[in-house]
């Protein structure tokens, strides 16, 4: 019985504790299922979040956040070992202002992360 109580406070307390951030034009997003990265390297790009299981992407961009949606692996990975971060979201992520490869305006937002 005491380990049920223990477990379930442990399991609250991670709840309480996880990270949110606000996704602009989209709304609060928990970054509790995501592996996120900070980035170092002096560009727009400060900190790179990716959910695998769901193909999902948030990013900082400067202090605002944006998300992707039904981005592949491959495409963060190669976002994360750009040597130019910037660069390689420009040309490869981010959309015209109506459409991308990735926008979530027209690709759909995954169901854990709908508002």
């Amino acid at each position: 019985m005491k380990i049920v109580i223990l477990s379930a406070l442990v399991f609250a307390c991670q709840l309480a504790t996880a990270e949110t951030v606000q996704v602009k034009y989209h709304g609060a997003v928990a970054l509790d299922s995501f592996a996120c990265t900070s980035v170092s390297e002096s560009s727009d790009v400060s900190r790179i979040c990716y959910d695998k299981a769901e193909r999902y992407m948030v990013i900082q961009l400067k202090a605002a956040h944006y998300h992707y949606c039904e981005i592949d692996a491959s495409t963060v990975q190669g976002l994360l070992q750009a040597s130019s971060k910037r660069e390689f979201f420009q040309t490869r992520i981010r959309g015209s202002g109506s459409d991308g490869p990735f926008d979530c305006r027209t690709h759909p937002i995954p169901k854990k992360y709908r508002q």
